[in-house]
């Protein structure tokens, strides 16, 4: 298995496992975050349960234009996120922060993972071609 089809799939897990447990502990998470709005934890899950399928689906097909949406997307949420910490536009919890914070750094870091597994992928199939 390839440096990209790796970065891919460790995001899909982690999105994986973010969805899940958003969804599922929904009411939890909203505490913790000292919202009363359950629906948007709802929602957000069933959004990372979409986009790891995307993931997945990317990581067998590893089209260049694709594993940049891909990369994008991560890094819309990791500028997302710091709008959240920075402008404090809800009112979150500390701990909330805290764990926007650090769910911002896992999605950063494989961000910069798929970007090298890309690179490294495109300097093999040119490579290749010589």
């Amino acid at each position: 298995m390839i440096f990209l089809q790796k970065a891919l799939l460790g995001n899909a897990v982690f999105s994986t496992f973010s969805g899940v447990t958003l969804i599922v502990f929904n009411k939890s998470i909203a505490k913790a975050f000292a919202l009363e709005n359950t629906a948007l934890f709802w929602i957000l899950g069933i959004a990372l349960l979409y986009f790891a399928a995307t993931v997945v689906y990317e990581s067998r097909k590893q089209r260049s234009a694709f594993v940049k949406w891909i990369i994008f997307q991560d890094i819309l949420w990791v500028v997302g996120s710091a709008y959240l910490l920075l402008m404090q536009p809800f009112g979150i919890s500390k701990l909330g922060n805290i764990l926007v914070g650090i769910v911002a750094d896992i999605v950063l870091l494989f961000a910069i993972l798929q970007y090298l597994g890309l690179k490294k992928s495109t300097f093999s199939q040119n490579i290749e071609r010589i």
